[in-house]
C-alpha cells in the first residue's frame, strides 16, 4: 500500500499512516471502536484506551516506546466475559498478539468480534529508564526504530526473533521494514483481514519480497544472538542450586506474575491460603533444615510459574521490567520456554486452532524422553 504523503519522518510518519487507516475504519463502520495505547496528559506514559471518537486517536501511538501494560492483558479485561455486539480493532506488537491468541485458547478472551492488527516491532525501552526522562526516552526510541532494535531496548527484545508476523494469527499485519517511501506494508493474514481491507478499498501490495527478505535476515541474526545469550546465561542458572542463588534476591512481590499476560489464574496458588501454614509447620521446617527463610517458598513460586506457563510464554519481557531487584526473569523464562516449546513443537500464537499442550491430554506422549 502507498501510504498518504506526510511532512513528518521516521517513526511518527509510520504511526500517522496507521492512525489514518484506523480513522478511516471507524468512519466507514468497519469496526465500532479501537483499542490502542494513548499518551497520558502528563506525557510520561501510555494507557490502553477504547476509542470510538477519531479525535482520541490523535494522541494514540500504535508503537509506543514502553509497555506499561501488556496488550493481551488489556484485551482480556475487555473480552473476558464473552463477546459483545461491538466490533473492536486493536493494534498490538507480535508478542501481544501471540499472548492474546494463547488466552483465547484458554478461554480467557473471546475473539469473534475482535480484529487483531499486528505490527513490526523493534522492541520497547525498559519502563524505569523511560520514566527517568520521558523526553530523552522518546528520542532514544526514535534511534531504536532507525537502527531496528539495536540500542537501549529491553534485553529480551534485543534477541526477539518473533518481532514480525508475516503469516501469524493476526488478521492484518503492518510491515515497516524496507517500506521506503510507501511508509508501511499492509498484509492480510485472514479472511477477516481481507474483508476489512475490502471495505476500506485497500488492495494489499503483492510486491513485499524486500520486506520478507529483511524479516528473514533479522530473524536469523536474532536467533543467533538469542542462542549466544542463553549460552552465557546457562552456567549461572541451570540447576536448583544456581536457580536458588539467582532468585535469592527475590522479595516475593509477585510483580512478575501480576504483569505476565499468560499467567491468567484469577487466584494464584502462591497467593492463596494453601500456603499460609500454622506456625507449628514453620517451626518444624526450620527444625528440619536448621533455619527457614521468610517469606518461604520463593524458588517454588518461580518453578511453579515456569511449569505453568512456559509453553505459552511469548518472551515479552514484562516480568523482568516489573522486577524491582532487576532479576533477569524474562531471560531465564525465555531459556526454559525455548526448551519446552521445542520439545512439543509448539509456538505460542502460531495458530488460533492449535491446542495448548499443557491443556491437552495424550495417552502416548514424550516416549522419546522417558528414562
Amino acid at each position: 500500500m502507498s501510504a498518504p504523503k506526510s511532512t513528518t519522518t521516521g517513526l511518527k510518519k509510520r504511526e500517522n499512516a496507521i492512525l489514518d487507516l484506523l480513522k478511516k475504519g471507524l468512519e466507514r463502520k468497519c469496526f465500532d471502536t479501537v483499542l490502542i495505547p494513548v499518551k497520558v496528559p502528563a506525557g510520561d506514559s501510555y494507557v490502553w484506551v477504547l476509542a470510538q471518537d477519531n479525535s482520541l486517536l490523535d494522541d494514540a501511538s500504535p508503537l509506543p516506546p514502553v509497555m506499561p501494560v501488556h496488550g493481551a492483558k488489556a484485551i482480556s479485561s475487555v473480552m473476558r466475559r464473552g463477546k459483545g455486539r461491538k466490533r473492536i480493532a486493536t493494534v498490538m506488537r507480535p508478542c501481544e498478539i501471540s499472548a492474546t491468541i494463547e488466552l483465547s485458547k484458554l478461554g480467557q478472551v473471546e475473539l469473534d468480534n475482535v480484529f487483531l492488527i499486528s505490527i513490526d516491532c523493534p522492541g520497547v525501552l525498559p519502563l524505569s529508564d523511560y520514566l527517568e526522562n520521558p523526553k530523552k526516552g522518546g528520542d532514544a526510541f526514535e534511534k531504536v526504530f532507525k537502527q531496528w532494535g539495536n540500542g537501549s531496548v529491553r534485553p529480551i527484545c534485543q534477541v526477539c526473533h518473533r518481532f514480525s508476523m508475516p503469516t501469524g494469527a493476526s488478521d492484518i499485519h503492518i510491515g515497516m521494514l524496507e517500506a521506503g517511501e510507501r511508509d508501511i506494508f499492509i498484509i492480510s493474514n485472514s479472511p477477516k483481514g481481507e474483508a476489512i481491507l475490502k471495505e476500506l478499498d485497500i488492495s494489499p501490495k503483492k510486491e513485499i519480497g524486500s520486506w520478507k527478505d529483511k524479516v528473514k535476515e533479522i530473524t536469523e541474526e536474532r536467533k543467533n544472538k538469542r542462542k549466544n545469550l542463553q549460552e552465557e546465561l546457562k552456567p549461572g542458572v541451570v540447576g536448583l542450586d544456581r536457580l536458588l542463588d539467582t532468585f535469592s534476591k527475590c522479595i516475593n512481590c509477585h510483580n512478575c506474575m501480576r504483569v505476565c499476560p499468560v499467567c491468567y489464574c484469577r487466584q494464584c496458588y502462591f497467593d492463596s491460603d494453601k500456603l499460609k501454614h500454622p506456625y507449628e509447620d514453620y517451626l518444624f521446617r526450620a527444625e528440619m533444615s536448621g533455619g527457614l527463610r521468610f517469606l518461604p517458598d520463593t524458588l517454588l513460586f518461580h518453578l511453579g510459574r515456569m511449569a505453568h506457563m512456559s509453553l505459552s510464554c511469548v518472551s515479552c519481557g514484562s516480568c523482568e521490567d516489573a522486577c524491582p531487584l532487576k532479576i533477569p526473569v524474562s531471560q531465564i523464562f525465555g531459556l526454559v520456554a525455548d526448551e519446552t516449546q521445542k520439545l512439543f513443537d509448539y509456538i505460542p500464537g502460531r495458530k488460533t486452532d492449535e491446542p495448548v499442550p499443557m491443556a491437552t491430554y495424550k495417552e502416548e506422549e514424550l516416549k522419546e524422553v522417558e528414562d
